[in-house]
């Protein structure tokens, strides 16, 4: 019989969690505004094609992703066909062809990008879903304010084969309060665009608020807003955090987003080793006195970095217990001296709840010296996502 083989660790996504979020998103949303649920970055970590049906049945029906083969994902994980898909970054002129024809969405920022969409979308006898990225203050991408007047004028001269479904911008760095002067210039200079917009053609979505904007600037949310990180039950940052405690008056500590994401593994072995002894490789570690010492079976391939080496901390049977040693490319060691009955197989929580205690994407990301978006977008699409 052949065996039922087992990745070294898996993540669980937790439905009721997401539901909750969206509970308290969508409580924010000024005059309707439509959420688009981003999932760039195999949705943060936490896996397209588990995340995104998931999502689906929670109540998102449009979905941002920075390429077109993370549209691709999406579009083969989708369970409804009306769900939405929109791309905000990179997709190649061979690509346009694919995504006129599966009705996915995506941006323009670059006059060549326009032409060629409508020239396909011409050809192919089908309109070009798109959204026109206006350059507002974060210089990145976008059209400057110098081609507005000539950009609705394309758009409303070929109207046959465009069809406008948003103008957008992006507010650059929306978690910090020492972007607000920023912020409120990119605010004006979008509407100035929209302003233009309106002598051409009728107006579609206007959207550029992610969850920090979304949170913090409420009257920023215009149509649409483009929900990353707070989805996934985390804030896009203290900032961002504390803002919304204090504007709520809520009860120090507590917290309206739940996690959605659970890390797991297991012991894989026990040893007993003495005083004086080495543990791994070179000499990082040295036992001080006698111990007992579990390996776990994963390392910085899977995303638990190397810098935890001797700093960071695992759940074992409820209780928070050490890396000692060096953290290899599939193997941590942890020392469970203060377990009275640990044993081989036990649960390992590396990011998550158990027990009373938790190991949070936030402390293993200032653990890492790593923001939640890089701790999280780093974890494998390798490991298994299970939704529960």
């Amino acid at each position: 019989m052949k065996p039922r083989f087992l990745q070294p660790s898996h993540i669980e996504l937790d439905k009721a969690a997401l539901v909750n979020n969206i509970r308290f998103l969508k409580e924010r949303a000024e005059n309707g505004v439509r959420l688009s649920s981003v999932i760039k970055g195999n949705a943060y970590g936490h896996g397209i094609s588990a995340f995104l049906p998931m999502a689906e049945e929670a109540g998102f029906d449009h979905f941002s992703v920075f390429s077109a083969n993370e549209a691709e994902a999406a579009i083969r994980f989708r369970n409804n066909p009306d769900t939405r898909v929109m791309i905000m970054g990179m997709i190649r002129n061979e690509e346009l062809e694919w995504a006129i024809e599966q009705g996915v969405e995506f941006y323009i920022f670059e006059e060549e990008r326009l032409k060629s969409a409508a020239a396909i979308a011409k050809k192919a006898g089908k309109k070009a879903s798109v959204h026109l990225q206006i350059e507002t203050g974060m210089n990145r991408t976008g059209f400057d304010e110098k081609n507005w007047e000539a950009l609705f004028s394309f758009v409303y001269q070929n109207r046959e084969y465009i069809n406008l479904c948003g103008i957008c911008t992006h507010f650059a760095g929306a978690e910090s309060v020492a972007n607000f002067y920023r912020i409120q210039n990119q605010e004006k200079k979008l509407r100035k665009a929209v302003a233009v917009a309106e002598k051409f053609i009728e107006l579609p979505a206007v959207h550029a608020a992610s969850s920090a904007a979304y949170l913090s600037y409420p009257e920023k949310h215009f149509d649409m807003a483009r929900i990353g990180i707070a989805q996934y039950g985390f804030w896009p940052s203290r900032e961002t955090y504390m803002y919304h405690m204090k504007s709520e008056k809520l009860e120090q500590g507590s917290d309206p987003l739940k996690r959605v994401l659970t890390w797991k593994s297991e012991i894989m072995s026990l040893k007993e080793v003495e005083g004086g002894e080495f543990i791994g490789y070179g000499n990082v570690y040295l036992a001080g006195r006698n111990m007992k010492i579990a390996t776990v079976p994963i390392g910085y391939t899977h995303g638990f970095g190397r810098n935890l080496t001797n700093s960071g901390y695992v759940l074992i049977n409820g209780e928070r217990c050490g890396v000692v040693g060096l953290v290899n490319m599939n193997m941590i060691t942890i020392n469970v001296s203060n377990l009275e009955h640990v044993k081989k197989g036990d649960e390992v929580v590396l990011i998550g709840r158990q027990g009373g205690d938790e190991i949070t994407v936030a402390s293993f990301g200032e653990m890492t010296n790593n923001l939640n978006y890089e701790v999280l977008t780093r974890l494998p699409s390798t490991i298994p996502r299970i939704v529960c």
